[in-house]
């Protein structure tokens, strides 16, 4: 599977393991950036790069990194055909795929571990759309 990520400084070394982990399941990751710890970034570049490419690759899926996950995922939305959302707890990540259909997941790097992360993304992941006709409607009226 494709994957673009992206991170700000916050969440910069997350985003380093996190491709580690992603890579070596046979994952193509492609880094948008920030590709060296900068404390002086601001989380919307690469929640933009990410989600443009999103809006372009129906499918791949993209991860973006911040402090607090939200910022990421305000801007990530503003995007045609992309549904960002928050993913703090498995629960969360499993449910945004099988009712929303997410297609970005926004971590945040202040409140969740690095084993924690990569056990959420995982399940991201691997969990499918169901498909059922009322989460269809809903996602469709998005």
């Amino acid at each position: 599977m494709k994957i673009y990520i992206g991170a700000d400084h916050n969440g910069f070394k997350l985003k380093e393991k996190l491709k580690k982990s992603l890579t070596s399941r046979g994952h193509e990751v492609k880094d948008l950036g920030n590709k060296k710890y900068q404390a002086t970034d601001d989380y919307p570049d690469y929640a933009r790069k990410v989600a443009k490419y999103i809006a372009e690759d129906k499918n791949a899926f993209g991860i973006v990194i911040c402090g607090s996950g939200q910022g990421m995922c305000m801007v990530a939305n503003r995007y045609k055909g992309v549904r960002a959302a928050l993913g703090w707890s498995l629960s969360v990540a499993k449910k945004s795929r099988e009712d929303d259909d997410s297609n970005i997941i926004c971590l945040p790097a202040w409140y969740i571990s690095q084993a924690q992360a990569t056990r959420i993304v995982h399940a991201w992941i691997t969990t499918p759309f169901s498909k059922l006709s009322r989460h269809k409607r809903r996602v469709k009226k998005i």
